[in-house]
């Protein structure tokens, strides 16, 4: 879903009720958890979490004027989306993801490349987006990113 924001929280603020205490709480985990160098925006229409130009002149190879992204959180139509770059290009901490998310969930995993889908919002497993969050510096993902997505 498409929403007119100029900021993280007026993105939020356009939800509805029970999607932005979902959309809180997970963005919460993440500001908690993720190491330092990462800065939240908007990022195409969604809340992202990106390595600022400032520590990644280059920005992302699509459009260099943007951030290298890494983190996305969206309300979409049928689910919530986190969008983990690091998971589509580090096939360990894929695996890691998979293996810990039955300890967290009842639900099947309903995962894409990098699109992880929450469609039951009352079974998110915040413990375990906090512990994924902490996973990767910005200089590993900088170094992940060129080696295995940059080309």
């Amino acid at each position: 879903m498409k929403y007119a924001a100029n900021s993280p929280n007026d993105y939020i603020d356009q939800l509805p009720q029970e999607r932005r205490e979902v959309i809180e709480k997970i963005r919460a985990v993440i500001l908690q958890n993720l190491p330092q160098g990462f800065e939240e925006q908007l990022s195409y229409g969604m809340l992202g979490y990106v390595v600022p130009h400032t520590l990644y002149p280059a920005g992302y190879y699509v459009n260099p004027e943007l951030p290298l992204p890494f983190i996305n959180l969206a309300s979409q139509k049928n689910f919530i989306a986190l969008y983990h770059s690091g998971i589509y290009a580090n096939t360990n901490l894929l695996d890691w993801f998979v293996a810990e998310y039955p300890k967290y969930c009842k639900l099947k995993l309903n995962i894409g490349k990098s699109c992880i889908r929450f469609k039951n919002l009352n079974d998110i497993p915040y413990t375990l987006i906090a512990e994924l969050c902490t996973k990767m510096t910005t200089k590993e993902w900088i170094t992940l990113y060129e080696k295995n997505v940059k080309k």
